[in-house]
């Protein structure tokens, strides 16, 4: 029986994700830094706008990482003929579903958020917005069947250069079509929604080329695109609608946090779209090895090796908290920088500062609690992370709620909803992983 990955092995694993999610992170604070230039009301707007749209987005993400799962399992067993079916299903599964995701997008989203935002200003924005940003969807599914294969044979580099094209076409573009330069229309906020979607197909250029090129297509029998499997459809449900659902949840509920936020105030709002964007950077290693323990953990258990599981998530929580940890200094070192980026209005940096305290503590817990969460998904018993991700969402918006529109306090009462969510989701992995049935689950 093999031993448990290395922290050399975890870390050449995840740091390929992590330099990806930096890339990924400097379309958010390039894209929030100027919508904070152009105004209150489309910093808001867009930063809203974005959270709605990944609503969308994480369900065909959820699916992809179902692929990955069992990727990652052949991956193990060496079973590599069969990972390219695997992928060809991805793209069965998830081209459909983006034109699903696009009608909801384009044509309901109006509706919808209606529903939500109560500033017509910020409405009449979003909506705006949204009629742009819809078309992406196309190219983050496409985009996505790539991802599932490379993560799932556990060849993560390849993400770090997709993201990286991703970040520099979606800067370029949002300078000169946000602000109408080097001969460009001057779109303002609509300019980031279509820098956005030209970045994302982009990737996918980029994805096909370094696929045909560089992959041994025989290998893993990739793009072969036979008919439906049966059993494999099966499969993939099994596994990927859970994840699908419990990732419409998360991001659900955080988009219903900022709309608890909203209803205090349009400053409050872009106070709180500025903290997102930093904490969304705080976030990058702990995002790169939660995504690397799920991958590992269905890899490890594919060798045969279920007994190594709590030894590797130990392993990915103390690498995670580590970096997490030199990045939070590294902040408040220089917390009066970090706020200048987004914003030169002083009460805006102001009200900013008190938060960026707050969420420090949450992403030292959520560095610790999210990877052994991720080890629960790579075992497979996505059902599970499922009822337990669900269960906690409802006691966050609980909270949220009472706090923000019962008892109405401030946004730091507000946030410290962060820390409830963490505590229950760290704790409850940690006994699922200690004392759950997984070891012996097929897939």
């Amino acid at each position: 029986m093999k031993d448990t990955f290395s922290y050399k092995k975890i870390w050449l694993v995840s740091y390929p994700i992590i330099l990806g999610s930096i890339a990924q992170n400097i379309i958010n604070v390039v894209d929030t830094a100027f919508m904070g230039r152009l105004g209150d009301v489309e910093l808001g707007a867009a930063g809203n706008s974005i959270i709605f749209y990944f609503v969308f987005v994480l369900l065909a993400l959820g699916f992809a990482v179902g692929a990955e799962i069992i990727i990652g399992r052949r991956n193990g067993e060496k079973n590599y003929s069969t990972i390219g079916s695997i992928v060809d299903h991805c793209f069965y599964f998830l081209m459909p579903m983006s034109v699903v995701l696009f009608i909801f997008l384009k044509f309901l989203s109006p509706t919808l958020l209606s529903m939500m935002i109560s500033s017509n200003a910020i409405l009449e924005a979003s909506t705006e917005f949204m009629h742009y940003r819809a078309y992406g969807i196309f190219f983050v599914c496409f985009n996505f069947c790539f991802r599932a294969f490379f993560i799932g044979i556990t060849k993560t580099n390849v993400l770090t250069w997709s993201t990286a094209i991703m970040a520099l076409v979606n800067v370029f573009f949002d300078y000169v079509l946000i602000f109408g330069k080097l001969g460009f229309p001057e779109y303002g906020m609509i300019g980031a929604a279509m820098a956005s979607v030209i970045a994302e197909a982009c990737a996918g250029i980029y994805f096909v080329f370094y696929t045909f090129r560089y992959v041994d297509s025989k290998k893993y029998h990739l793009f072969r695109f036979k008919p439906f499997q049966k059993k494999l459809s099966k499969s993939l449900l099994r596994i990927s609608t859970p994840i699908m659902a419990q990732n419409f949840i998360t991001i659900g509920a955080w988009l219903l946090f900022f709309m608890i936020i909203e209803k205090l105030g349009e400053r409050e709002l872009a106070v709180s779209h500025i903290v997102r964007s930093i904490y969304m950077v705080l976030t990058i290693p702990l995002m790169g090895f939660s995504t690397a323990t799920t991958t590992l953990v269905s890899n490890l258990i594919g060798q045969g090796n279920s007994g190594g599981v709590l030894k590797l998530v130990k392993r990915t929580s103390i690498l995670c908290l580590v970096t997490s940890v030199i990045l939070l200094l590294v902040m408040h070192l220089m917390p009066d920088l970090v706020v200048s980026l987004y914003t030169q209005d002083v009460s805006l940096q102001a009200s900013a500062k008190p938060l960026l305290y707050l969420i420090s503590g949450a992403i030292i817990l959520f560095s610790i609690t999210y990877t052994i969460f991720s080890g629960v998904s790579g075992t497979g018993k996505t059902n599970v992370s499922f009822l337990i991700e669900s269960s906690i969402v409802m006691v966050y918006l609980m909270y949220a709620y009472w706090y923000g529109l019962v008892v109405q306090q401030s946004m730091m009462a507000i946030w410290s909803s962060e820390f409830v969510y963490f505590i229950l989701l760290g704790s409850s992995s940690i006994l699922y992983l200690k004392y759950g049935n997984w070891k012996k689950l097929a897939i």
